[in-house]
């Protein structure tokens, strides 16, 4: 074509061309936001936190932990030892004179409940647990845990950091960095602190550490409920929408005053997210329109309030799970109190009446939460543990009838998920006193459910005064003889 103005026609293609690249490039910039949110980045085989995408194919897309504070007896609740009633009342052989945690230690003590064979397996468990001995082919045991702390606050932030100090993130948050909400009306990470109080070291159990504030836990329990905040009658909808702009306004006027305060930011963004929540799931603590044989299996309606209240905290983690709540922490039992072993399972001196208190609160509501996640379909990706800090000495306390702080072996186990249940991995000796057949650390117990939920735990990493940290330190493995498959 003959152009008499060339001048103006190149012109005229330069503009042309420019509208085309802004229009080319405001499409990508869409393109790369609709694959942001849907959890792909522009390199489909790297791997970024928080967007959904994981290392390899998960077997698990939610966790279930539940800690039993207080460091609960394994050679009284899951490990049977012959050895203790063949030498009941006998000293340990060599430890004689061994000062433990509160001091000096009489004579090998057997379990004063007997172990029952359970399931197809035949797995020995207390007869103190009889709901949860029917789930023992699900389960895989973890006999040979051992920890580096014998204190209960250290232990516990032990089990749930990998890390004996407090300042490191729990397991959840980890969980929240690496895979971010699943709801965006629902937290990823959730704690359910016991009816009768938080755990020994309190909130740094379920800290985010360094990482993000915004990863860690929303403290929740039936102690306090959800409110229903939906719009009253008298508001309409043009008065609440004029409202939440203008306390956008302030909040973005606030925070730009504070650049760089993560804690502040984290924080606007938690009541954000509560009041998310409360308007979009108040039926996650309305416990009457549970049906009553709910009610029965859980034991919400129990005469004892703290098992009733145990029981409801259970409803509520199953409600949050299966909304999209990532991780949900679970506590039976608080920290220690002045009466001893009224609190948890810290049963120094009267062990037996301890755990006659505390194991039907635990046994009937914990055996219907896996009850039903089984049958509504979820525990084919729910990972659930059980874990406390460590262990119990064989011999009773010099002048009681209660077992002190054993570190050197201890009982955790997992379900659902990937797991092959029915199984036990690794021992005490004789008298359950240490872990010595494939002795199990924090670190390799969490290398196994880092692999369950897709996640090599070796490049789950966060940068952080100079180091790459990692939920299982620099240490760690996985246990692939409890992975189905």
């Amino acid at each position: 074509m003959n152009h008499t103005n060339q001048p103006a026609w190149d012109a005229l293609k330069h503009r042309r061309g420019f509208l085309h690249d802004v229009y080319r490039g405001l499409m990508g910039v869409g393109l790369t936001s609709l694959m942001r949110q849907e959890g792909w980045t522009a390199a489909e085989t790297s791997w970024q936190p928080g967007v959904g995408k994981t290392h390899h194919t998960p077997k698990a897309s939610r966790v279930l932990q539940i800690f039993c504070p207080g460091a609960a007896s394994h050679m009284d609740l899951w490990e049977h030892k012959p050895g203790l009633e063949k030498w009941h009342g006998t000293p340990l052989p060599g430890a004689e004179g061994f000062l433990s945690f509160q001091g000096k230690n009489g004579n090998l003590m057997k379990s004063p409940w007997p172990f029952v064979a359970s399931g197809q397996s035949g797995k020995k468990i207390s007869s103190m647990l009889p709901n949860l001995a029917k789930h023992v082919d699900e389960i895989a045991f973890f006999h040979g845990m051992h920890s580096k702390t014998n204190t209960h606050g250290p232990g516990c932030v032990f089990m749930n950091t990998g890390h004996p100090s407090e300042g490191f993130p729990s397991a959840g948050a980890w969980m929240s960095y690496a895979l971010g909400s699943a709801n965006e009306n629902l937290p990823a990470y959730v704690a359910i602190p016991d009816v009768r109080g938080e755990p020994p070291n309190g909130k740094a159990n379920w800290s985010n550490g360094f990482l993000p504030a915004r990863h860690q836990a929303i403290v929740m329990s039936a102690q306090q409920p959800i409110r229903n905040l939906q719009r009253p009658g008298v508001v309409n909808a043009s008065q609440e929408e004029d409202t939440r702009e203008l306390i956008a306004f302030l909040n973005e006027q606030h925070a730009a005053t504070r650049q760089g305060d993560s804690m502040l930011q984290a924080r606007m963004a938690a009541y954000e997210l509560a009041a998310r929540m409360q308007l979009s799931a108040p039926e996650v603590s309305d416990w009457a329109n549970e049906p009553d044989h709910i009610r029965r299996l859980y034991g919400m309606d129990d005469p004892n309030p703290l098992k009733a209240g145990y029981a409801k905290n259970c409803v509520m983690a199953r409600r949050l799970l299966e909304r999209g709540v990532r991780y949900v922490n679970l506590y039976c039992a608080s920290r220690a109190s002045g009466v001893d072993g009224l609190l948890n399972w810290d049963a120094h001196k009267t062990l037996k009446s301890d755990y006659e208190r505390h194991c039907p609160i635990f046994d009937q509501p914990t055996a219907a939460l896996i009850t039903d996640l089984k049958q509504r379909g979820m525990l084919d990706d729910t990972l659930i543990l059980w874990t406390t800090e460590f262990g119990r000495m064989p011999t009773h306390q010099e002048g009681t009838s209660g077992r002190d702080h054993n570190p050197d072996g201890f009982t955790c186990w997992m379900a659902g998920a990937g797991v092959k249940g029915g199984v036990s991995y690794g021992a005490t000796d004789e008298f359950g006193r240490r872990a010595v057949v494939n002795p199990t650390t924090v670190w390799d117990f969490y290398g196994t459910v880092l692999h369950l939920l897709g996640f090599d735990h070796e490049r789950l990493t966060y940068y952080y005064n100079g180091l790459d940290r990692r939920l299982t330190d620099v240490q760690g493995g996985v246990v692939k003889e409890v992975l189905r498959g």
